[in-house]
């Protein structure tokens, strides 16, 4: 994921709160608790029933037809600090209350919201939030609508999104660039990040220690070098079906598995027709994530992600001639595709 493990539940825990929740514009109460509505009865019996039975449209790939479907699962998952600027259709913008001179895409926002329009009208849509209606794309969808409507300086509380709440193809333009920009900091969120003083100053402290430095490849579409303590990563979102892909790395691995023990060692074998990035690298699973596969490289701790970029290219062509084969997995290849299957984990 984008933080640490021991620092990610917090950076969502307000997303999870249950008395901040919306259902139908009737915030969420204890079950035994007299209904906001204001109907006398207790939630349970009212409006509550109405949430219990509320039918989650799950959608599983909910990025889809986006520019930079990728990039999107990419910062919703796995980067921890990055900006987007997005170009809203006219259509979307006739909901603004005033100018808006920006609409900025960001992976985190203070408190977990899902929205806020800073003081100088701008607004910021937060990816990484807790979704409640089984759509992220009509969550997040919903959070800008609000967003676009609310006074300058206001955040944007969750809530879950009427059924016919637009969602995020409804509102982007589709010709727009999808280009990320990574931080190493959420000193985005400020206006002046360094007059920042008391608490303000001592969260983004707090923020900025969970942060992974990542980098995003410039060689390849939408892979994230990553570095941990004792080892680096590159995490690789792809647009391929998943069992085409899962059949291609399985094709790539068994050449691995085949090579003599000097050239694996070396990582001649592996850069020349394996699934390799080079020495002492390895593909070691991949996540399934928003309806799309992110295989995973462990890399050695001193190989940087510009190290990174000539093995990737490389590795492109020989995914594209493993794409292409069709004849039936042999038994070392399926043996390692049961074993890139057996280390997939879901994420979001």
């Amino acid at each position: 994921m984008a933080k640490k493990p021991a620092k990610k539940a917090p950076a969502r825990a307000g997303s999870n709160n249950a008395a901040t929740a919306v259902a139908g514009g009737i915030p969420v109460v204890g079950a035994r608790e007299a209904c906001p509505c204001g109907s006398g009865r207790r939630y349970k019996a009212c409006h509550g029933r109405e949430a219990s039975h509320a039918v989650q449209e799950l959608v599983p790939r909910p990025f889809e037809g986006l520019a930079g479907e990728g990039d999107w699962v990419a910062l919703r998952e796995l980067v921890p600090a990055a900006t987007v600027p997005l170009t809203l259709t006219a259509e979307a913008l006739k909901g603004a209350n005033g100018e808006v001179p920006s609409v900025t895409l960001a992976t985190v926002l203070p408190m977990a919201w899902p929205a806020m329009r800073r003081q100088d009208g701008s607004v910021l849509l937060g990816l990484q939030t807790h979704g409640s209606s089984g759509d992220i794309s009509r969550d997040l969808g919903d959070a800008l609508v609000q967003a676009l409507a609310v006074e300058p300086g206001t955040p944007v509380p969750p809530r879950r999104p009427a059924a016919d709440a637009p969602r995020l193809q409804e509102l982007l333009d589709h010709s727009a660039p999808f280009e990320p920009v990574l931080h190493s900091g959420f000193e985005f969120w400020l206006d002046d990040a360094e007059s920042a003083t008391g608490e303000v100053a001592a969260s983004l402290e707090s923020a900025n220690a969970t942060i992974i430095p990542t980098v995003r490849l410039t060689s390849v579409d939408t892979a994230y070098w990553c570095s941990v303590t004792d080892k680096n990563h590159l995490r690789w979102v792809m647009p391929y079906a998943e069992d085409e892909l899962l059949d291609a790395l399985a094709r790539l691995a068994a050449k691995d598995q085949e090579a003599p023990g000097e050239a694996r060692r070396t990582g001649v074998a592996a850069a020349d027709a394996g699934a390799g990035l080079g020495a002492d690298t390895k593909l070691v699973g991949s996540f399934r994530a928003h309806g799309l596969t992110v295989p995973v490289w462990d890399l050695p701790a001193e190989m940087t992600a510009e190290e990174c970029e000539k093995p990737a290219a490389a590795f492109v062509e020989r995914l594209a001639g493993a794409l292409a084969e069709n004849a039936p997995l042999t038994a070392a290849e399926r043996r390692a595709r049961a074993g890139l299957v057996n280390r997939q984990v879901t994420l979001g």
